[in-house]
Parts: C-alpha cells; structure tokens; sequence
C-alpha cells in the first residue's frame, strides 16, 4: 500500500511544524518596551474556535497569541493586545535537524495593522519568528 498525500512540498507559505511551548493562561515577559511587563495567553490566532475536547491550545516561536496585560504601565494593565512568541524555553527542531531552546519565554506586542507597539526588542529573537513577522527583524538586535 501506497502512503496517501505524497511528499510535503516546501515552498511559499509552508510553514515547519514548531513543538508549542505556550499555552493558554500562561504568564509570560514581553521583550519590548511597550510598557507591558507581564501578559497572560488568552487565546492562539489561527486555531478554531471548536478545538478538541480538553485540548489546551498552544503556540510556538512565530505564532500569534492574544493576551491580555497583567503588570505594567496602569494605562496598559487589563488591556487586550495581540502579540507573537519570540522565545520558548521548549526545544522545537529546525528543518536543517538542529534543535533550538532558549532561556525564557517572550513575546513582542503587536498593533491591530500587524506593527510592534514597542521600538526596540529585548533580549535575542528567534529566527522563524524573524521570517515571518519582518517587522520583528528589523527592531531584533539579535536574530538566532
């Protein structure tokens, strides 16, 4: 018997699996300096809202979260941003077979037109968040 589907082309818009290392109700550092501190995941942009039962969304180094903010400016606290994971402290593999873990995890708010609320990013920025999100690549001062 013949595997069904073939090979996975890559190509434009394909994207490797990433192992998730946040998930919903995680608290996590924001890595710019928007003001924000401490945000909480509240949900994962691109997962349905149906999901499986007593599955908890996660989301890898690239992908959208939306938060919400627990510490920081008074303006920003209990505000709702999206934002996208820069750093996870989970090891995720790379096509070329190296495997990737950093020492915390971070994410980088984000505006409702896609731009970063910060002017500068803290700390390295993973490079499959750099791809995706180039607006990211140009405020990292370190792309890893």
């Amino acid at each position: 018997m013949a595997k069904r589907g073939g090979k996975r082309q890559v190509g434009a818009g394909y994207r490797f699996h990433i192992t998730p290392g946040i998930f919903m109700n995680s608290l996590v550092p924001v890595a710019d300096n928007s003001g924000a501190k401490l945000v909480r995941v509240i949900g994962v942009v691109g997962h349905t809202a149906k999901g499986t039962h007593r599955r908890v969304l996660g989301a890898g180094v690239g992908d959208m979260v939306v938060v919400i903010v627990k510490e920081g400016k008074p303006e920003l606290r209990k505000q709702v941003f999206r934002a996208v994971v820069v750093r996870q402290r989970r090891p995720f593999r790379r096509p070329d077979g190296t495997w990737v873990a950093f020492e915390d995890n971070a994410v980088v708010l984000m505006t409702p037109e896609g731009d970063p609320k910060g002017t500068e990013i803290h700390g390295p920025v993973a490079m499959e968040a750099a791809l995706r999100w180039p607006s990211i690549a140009n405020l990292a001062s370190i792309v890893l």
